[in-house]
């Protein structure tokens, strides 16, 4: 057995027993949705950037990195960009709304601000699409475990998969934001390390320079500004961002410590970028980019720091996908069986189905990463059809009093539909410099507008 395996068995263990051990103080469903509502803005900054710097801002921006140069480094500053904007113009207000009215998740603001039938279409939809960012996480913890150990890609998934499913289901959000912290600290601190380590293993950057590829696009760093559109949106009105707002136990929390995860990625958005086209300059025969990552980091660092490295990597995808079953399941449990199966359900009732909620979407999550190949292209489904669906819904609802159930309705029904015919007959990209998602969330705020006005009373004669 190799140090690196060691030492990601070892981490992996550790963050199981924590979440077990914190598990054993949830009592209620608040404490399992939002924590009781009591984070500051340390917790709430960790927590978010646990999240945030997942398995596409680690393996799948290196992977673009390695293909793309320089314009990756718009795949994780895209989503600090957005962050920016939850800070400082969304989160306090919509805490605000959550803490006065008893929110718990998303489609409970949606239920009370439109009705019950946009808090069901909206549900549905997320439920579908939200599994593939959480397959996203598990195909990237594969990857790393296949090159640590020579392991099959699935069964690194299926580990992957036990390690976030059993703290999340054991402590829900008061579980996940400890453990959250922990994993915090030890990512933050080896990738300072990381990127001057595997630039002294290239020989410098002028030799990393000149291994690079000749085409002058790999440094265009303009090239990425497309996934400004399909991310930025996506941070600003996703549930699992939101959802942890609402665990903010004031205004000033959420502004610093959404404020801080945003300039944090704003930031590390450089190291993946690097490492890729670190990775590019010593491994260029490469066949999957968004093995860069972990082949660099087992080939080229000295042991003991790409073990730590690959320690990093891995439960930076374990954390992400701790979010995401954090969506699945409080969705599931407070909008789908207590907002409409069962209004009067039990608060034991509802935590026994988001427990439930949360093992059965960690083995739909492992089952279907066994089959999907690609990091990227799942979150890029995901984060494009988040933003068409729930772009216009939450900018409305705070902004826009007089939009109602109809009109959100209606954006609803074209954005989402026109988005999926775009991405998949353009392969992804879109027209020109029309990304899907722009198009997607243009559609549907025009959409929403025009049945604004054809509902706006008539002027007294």
């Amino acid at each position: 057995m190799n140090i690196q395996l060691v030492v990601l068995a070892a981490y992996a263990a550790l963050q199981v027993v924590l979440g077990l051990w914190i598990g054993r103080k949830v009592k209620d469903s608040g404490d399992f949705f939002v924590a009781g509502r009591r984070l500051g803005p340390g917790l709430l900054f960790s927590t978010l950037i646990a999240a945030n710097i997942g398995a596409g801002s680690t393996v799948g921006a290196t992977g673009l990195g390695f293909k793309d140069g320089v314009s990756a480094w718009w795949w994780v500053g895209s989503a600090g960009i957005g962050s920016l904007v939850l800070a400082l113009l969304i989160g306090p207000r919509i805490r605000r709304v959550a803490a006065e009215q008893g929110l718990h998740t998303v489609g409970d603001y949606l239920e009370r601000r439109y009705g019950p039938s946009v808090r069901a279409t909206v549900v549905i939809l997320l439920w579908v699409v939200t599994l593939a960012v959480l397959v996203g996480q598990l195909v990237a913890a594969g990857k790393i475990l296949h090159v640590v150990a020579g392991l099959p890609p699935w069964t690194g998934s299926v580990i992957g998969g036990a390690v976030m499913t059993i703290y999340f289901t054991a402590g829900g959000l008061m579980g996940a934001v400890w453990v959250n912290a922990l994993q915090l600290v030890v990512e933050i601190g080896v990738y300072c390390l990381l990127v001057p380590a595997a630039l002294a293993s290239a020989g410098g950057w002028a030799a990393v320079v000149s291994h690079a590829p000749a085409d002058a696009s790999y440094w265009d760093f303009s090239r990425g500004w497309r996934y400004l559109v399909m991310l930025a949106p996506a941070f600003i009105i996703s549930p699992g961002q939101l959802q942890k707002v609402y665990a903010a136990r004031d205004d000033s929390a959420v502004r610093w410590g959404v404020g801080l995860n945003a300039l944090l990625l704003l930031v590390f958005a450089f190291v993946p970028m690097l490492m890729g086209i670190i990775a590019r300059a010593l491994h260029p025969a490469l066949a999957d980019p968004e093995l860069a990552l972990p082949t660099l980091l087992m080939l080229d660092l000295p042991p003991a720091l790409g073990a730590l490295g690959l320690a990093a990597a891995f439960t930076t995808d374990v954390n992400t996908a701790d979010a995401v079953l954090f969506m699945l399941s409080t969705s599931l449990a407070q909008d789908l069986y207590r907002g409409l199966l069962n209004p009067r359900a039990s608060d034991a009732q509802v935590l026994k189905v988001a427990r439930g909620a949360a093992v059965a979407a960690g083995v739909l999550g492992v089952g279907f990463a066994v089959l999907a190949p690609s990091v990227i292209d799942n979150l890029t489904i995901f984060y494009t059809l988040l933003s068409v669906c729930l772009t216009v819904p939450i900018f409305a609802g705070l902004f826009a009093p007089r939009v109602g159930t109809f009109e959100v309705m209606t954006s609803i029904a074209v954005g989402i539909p026109l988005t999926v015919v775009v991405h998949f007959t353009t392969g992804g990209r879109g027209f020109g410099m029309l990304p899907p998602a722009l198009i997607g969330i243009a559609a549907a705020a025009l959409a929403c507008a025009l049945a604004t006005l054809a509902r706006k009373p008539s002027p007294a004669g």
